[in-house]
């Protein structure tokens, strides 16, 4: 249940990302104003909408998911930055790309046990008499 969660997080934020990647490769009007909007000229929409669709391929690949993840988080980063350069609202726009990250690792996290094993904290190793002896020299 856990992992077909995950996969649905997964599918949900990837079909947003994926529908945003296209609509800026296709120059659709709405996203180009949106980009022009935010500071960025008029010949960078179309290399944007390629790093995004390039970042979330590698996502969607389960071998690559964890870089995938990063590499998103890194590209939501700059949209966050973006907003407050342009001191949009906090919460619905500002943050909105804070949010998806969220669904981003959450998906992960929910199908792939090796991503949640990157956040437990370690645990402390267990002294053995030796160790003792060996810190006393």
């Amino acid at each position: 249940m856990r992992r077909w969660t995950g996969w649905i997080l997964t599918a949900v934020a990837a079909l947003f990302l994926i529908m945003d990647g296209a609509a800026k490769v296709a120059r659709a009007a709405p996203s180009v104003e949106g980009t022009l909007a935010l500071g960025f000229p008029d010949g960078s929409v179309v290399g944007i909408g390629l790093l995004l669709l390039a970042g979330t391929a590698v996502y969607l690949f389960p071998r690559t998911a964890p870089l995938g993840a990063v590499l998103l988080t890194g590209y939501l980063g700059g949209a966050i930055a973006a907003h407050v350069r342009m001191g949009n609202p906090l919460f619905s726009h500002t943050l909105f790309p804070a949010y998806l990250a969220a669904l981003l690792w959450a998906g992960l996290a929910l199908r792939d046990p090796r991503v949640v094993a990157l956040f437990r904290p370690l645990r402390p190793e267990v002294a053995t008499p030796q160790d003792e002896r060996r810190r006393a020299q």
